[in-house]
């Protein structure tokens, strides 16, 4: 689970100040809410504990955690019975909030451009981006899928990170673990309780 930390930490970029309304246009949805989390997380009067919580209550807000668990669980999704499911969800919302939280100052005082927007459907827009970091490291390439089924709350269902797509890659690793154990979500959901663990 260690090789997609980067690509999953990018999403701790994502904010939203719940007294603030954000634009519904995935473009500026997305402009404002990663200009406002750089902000955030570069303001050193707050603890890392509030940028923590501060993170999670945007993950929860903004990002649609539900599908994207259910995406990464593959077909098993559709065979699984209800309640090993349920554990599945709490289990990938804790290990995904982990994900996001572990390395809060990476991008605190990166620079965020919003490059395109790129409307693919009724239901999708693809915003691109890219961050340059301040530690002079080369720029990253972000494209955004946003969910607008709701065109008031737009949501995001994943992010491609230098081509690599956050849903694909997790999936693979997912199915990887459970093509290893005969399919069974408990190993997997113990997996996952194990991340958040350490």
């Amino acid at each position: 689970m260690k090789k997609l930390l980067f690509v999953i930490v990018t999403l701790l970029i994502i904010a939203n100040n719940s007294l603030q309304a954000y634009s519904s246009s995935p473009k500026e949805f997305v402009k404002e809410l990663v200009e406002d989390a750089i902000t955030k997380l570069a303001d050193k009067s707050v603890s890392s504990d509030d940028k923590k919580l501060f993170i999670e209550k945007i993950a929860l807000e903004n990002v649609d955690i539900k599908a994207l668990g259910m995406y990464t669980l593959g077909e098993l999704r559709k065979s699984a019975n209800k309640k090993d499911l349920e554990k599945y969800e709490l289990a990938f919302e804790k290990y995904f909030l982990k994900s996001l939280t572990s390395r809060l100052s990476d991008y605190s005082e990166s620079k965020f451009e919003v490059t395109n927007s790129d409307q693919k459907s009724s239901n999708y827009t693809i915003v691109s981006s890219k961050i340059i970091p301040s530690d002079g490291n080369p720029e990253i390439k972000i494209d955004w899928r946003i969910y607008t089924k709701n065109p008031n709350k737009p949501l995001i269902r994943d992010l491609i990170v230098e081509g690599l797509s956050l849903a694909r890659t997790q999936k693979e690793e997912f199915t990887s673990i459970l093509s290893s154990n005969n399919n069974d979500i408990n190993i997997l959901i113990t997996k996952l309780k194990e991340f958040v663990q350490n």
